[in-house]
């Protein structure tokens, strides 16, 4: 029986998406990941959306803005279904998904395109996770390629709102869609300026764009927070507590080896802006430019600057002219100088498949076994087993990373003081949060205030440290992880 070939682009396709199942895939440890989870529950169970806080008695009954509900529905459904083995595999799906898109972007010949591919998610690996920030890149990466190929076939535009009002109700990075809409047009513009693109033919381009961008806008409305979704994002980047709280905000710190890839490709990336024998058109260069600053202030943004990086760095290869698949004439050649070699090329071919195959699903297996080890790890599991297990008091704080697991873990029962969710609490909220925790001017005032009257924290954290010694306040349980210490008396009336 013949063995079935592959054509050289599709061999280091499915070579690449089964490299990127591995390569993606994660344990479902990100801290906001379980307070995803109990809204998900909450709105399969109750049949709407949460638009006031139900979890924190912070901020009980404030308004919410659940700006990802569709994804935290998705989320609870593959838990509820299949565990944290759904989870796992279905965000290196969703991921892997982006990378293939951006592969397809990449121009030259195909295995220099998959190198270029997996240097990309290299670089970007810091973002990957059980989290809905991945349907935003997929969703992202799958707007670039549709306005790539849109160039060729303008009828692909129809299928970005669609697109764009399935984004809006998954995560609230659909606002990078308008942004690289109006990026690509002003790349227009620029081309028009500099007289790269007679003004006739980029006139009718640019007015797809701009259509296609207000009925986008027009769409933001469609979600069950209605108008409030128009300055969500504009809050989120504004909110200084986010940026001070959530490390994503923060500048990749390139003394981490986490970050070194990144930069790698922001260094290559200026070589061959500066060697490129024809310049990035302004339709390129506009975003480009866009997403590479918006990377260097945020880690959350460099996913978004390698789907826009690569394709450029792929062009500026010495071999990136060759051709997207395998010229006839070229294999007719190959086979006639390499017989031998040639009869047993489709064997090679597919044991390399499948060696790819089965690497992602002993990856994928592996990180199903180890979850419950690495949730004791990064959370207090015996410490919230205690609490469920006994009656202390309501009113807890817990530290910051571990309050989306209280939620899902604790609630009802139990309201947490804040969580990962820092554009609910607010700047002022945070900050008197970090000051109790760091014993900063005026902590104990703000343990009085709000009547805490638990206290969940690491045991090296300062203020654990100073209720130890503090004759109102005793340990009830103590591990390596965590302590959880409860008031001995009432709070101080405010």
């Amino acid at each position: 029986m013949k063995i079935p070939e592959f054509s050289r682009a599709s061999f280091f396709g499915v070579v690449l998406l089964f490299g990127m199942l591995a390569m993606t895939a994660r344990n479902g440890l990100d801290p906001d990941l379980w307070w995803h989870l109990r809204t998900g529950q909450w709105i399969v169970e109750t049949g709407h959306v949460p638009h006031f806080d139900p979890f924190s008695f912070t901020r009980a009954g404030h308004p919410w803005v659940s700006h990802e509900w569709l994804s935290e529905v998705v989320f609870y459904e593959l838990w509820k279904h299949g565990g944290s083995v759904a989870l796992i595999v279905f965000s290196a799906i969703i991921t892997s998904a982006g990378f293939m898109l951006l592969y397809l972007r990449c121009p030259g010949k195909r295995h220099w395109a998959a190198a270029a591919t997996a240097f990309g998610a290299l670089a970007a690996a810091a973002s990957w996770g059980v989290r809905p920030q991945m349907f935003t890149f997929t969703l992202a990466s799958l707007l670039l390629w549709l306005i790539a190929a849109a160039e060729d076939r303008p009828r692909l535009l129809l299928w970005i709102p669609p697109l764009f009002l399935l984004w809006l109700n998954l995560h609230a990075g659909f606002a990078l869609g308008p942004a690289l809409l109006l990026a690509y047009g002003a790349g227009l513009l620029l081309e028009t300026a500099v007289g790269s693109t007679p003004w006739p033919q980029a006139r009718p381009i640019l007015l797809r764009v701009l259509l296609l961008l207000l009925v986008c806008l027009a769409l933001v409305p469609l979600n069950p927070s209605g108008a409030q979704l128009y300055r969500y994002p504009f809050d989120t980047l504004r909110s200084p507590g986010m940026r001070s709280f959530i490390g994503e905000w923060h500048s990749p710190d390139f003394h981490d080896w986490l970050y070194r890839p990144f930069l790698l490709a922001w260094l290559l990336l200026l070589t061959a802006l500066a060697s490129f024998r024809s310049r990035p058109r302004g339709r390129v260069l506009v975003p480009l430019l866009l997403t590479s600053f918006a990377a260097l202030d945020a880690v959350r943004h460099i996913p978004i600057f390698v789907l826009v990086a690569l394709p450029v760095l792929a062009a500026a290869l010495p071999v990136a002219g060759g051709d997207r698949g395998e010229r006839p004439h070229v294999a007719e050649n190959a086979r006639r100088a390499a017989p031998i070699s040639s009869r047993f090329r489709p064997v090679f071919n597919w044991a390399v498949v499948i060696l790819m195959a089965v690497l992602a699903l002993v990856k994928w297996s592996s990180l199903a076994r180890n979850q419950d080890a690495r949730e004791r790890e990064q959370f207090p599991q015996t410490a919230v087993a205690f609490l469920r297990a006994s009656d202390p008091p309501r009113r807890i704080l817990v530290y910051y990373d571990w309050g989306g697991y209280a939620i899902w873990k604790l609630y009802p029962e139990y309201r947490v003081f804040v969580d990962g969710r820092a554009d609910l609490y607010g700047d002022d909220l945070l900050h008197q949060f970090e000051s109790a925790v760091l014993l900063r001017t005026g902590w104990r005032d703000i343990l009085d205030r709000w009547k805490v009257e638990a206290i969940l924290v690491p045991p090296s954290s300062a203020l654990a440290q100073a209720l130890l010694v503090d004759a109102d306040w005793h340990a009830a349980f103590s591990d390596s992880k965590a302590i959880l210490l409860v008031r001995t008396t009432k709070a101080s009336p405010e």
